[in-house]
């Protein structure tokens, strides 16, 4: 079984591979999405200026208050309704989603999931 750190490095290199086709643009924003230990990041970015226009996080209270362990799939399934709830406030709807070389499963499957169900397409 490989280490932490080839594994993280292993999956940079797969992040690095795909964001070379991946590219948000004003129009169709991109829906990144961040896994650390504890909790669970997204972001949806204008990679054409270099903005982020929203981000959503389990750090966040509405989400805290709801969940006893901030990084769970019930915690990612939240954060992708919030980061949804809040693209649809801005009248973003479209989104390229990117997985940040995460496999699509788990949390990071729940946070799509959670996104789609809330009214963000991919």
């Amino acid at each position: 079984m490989a280490s932490n750190k080839s594994r993280n490095t292993n999956r940079k290199a797969r992040h690095a591979r795909v964001r070379k086709k991946i590219v948000g643009t004003a129009v169709k924003p991109r829906l990144n999405v961040y896994r650390s230990n504890q909790n669970i990041y997204a972001q949806i970015i204008d990679d054409v200026t270099g903005n982020t226009l929203i981000a959503a996080s389990s750090l966040e209270t509405s989400v805290k208050d709801k969940v006893s362990n901030a990084g769970n799939k019930e915690a990612a399934k939240l954060v992708g309704e919030l980061v949804a709830k809040k693209a649809l406030e801005k009248g973003i709807e479209d989104v390229v989603f990117d997985r940040g070389g995460y496999l699509y499963h788990g949390r990071v499957k729940e946070l799509a999931e959670g996104a789609r169900e809330a009214g963000l397409k991919f």
